[in-house]
């Protein structure tokens, strides 16, 4: 798990960032079938914790990685 929490981060930041700043999550919630949640999900006060969350995510890794070397 250790080498993992880095990409994770970064993946879904990127995703995140990528959702809030264009109609991307419309496209593939109906690619997944599940369009029907996008009233929920689709709103900044969703969003943006989630990114928030993953840039934490990532700055603990970081911080990780720099620590064990």
């Amino acid at each position: 798990m250790k080498g993992r929490l880095l990409p994770v981060g970064l993946g879904g930041a990127g995703l995140a960032a990528v959702c809030c700043l264009t109609p991307f999550l419309p496209w593939l919630f109906s690619l997944l079938g599940i369009s029907g949640a996008l009233g929920y999900v689709y709103r900044d006060d969703v969003l943006l914790p989630i990114l928030a969350g993953f840039l934490i995510l990532t700055g603990y890794a970081l911080w990780r990685r720099r620590r064990t070397k």
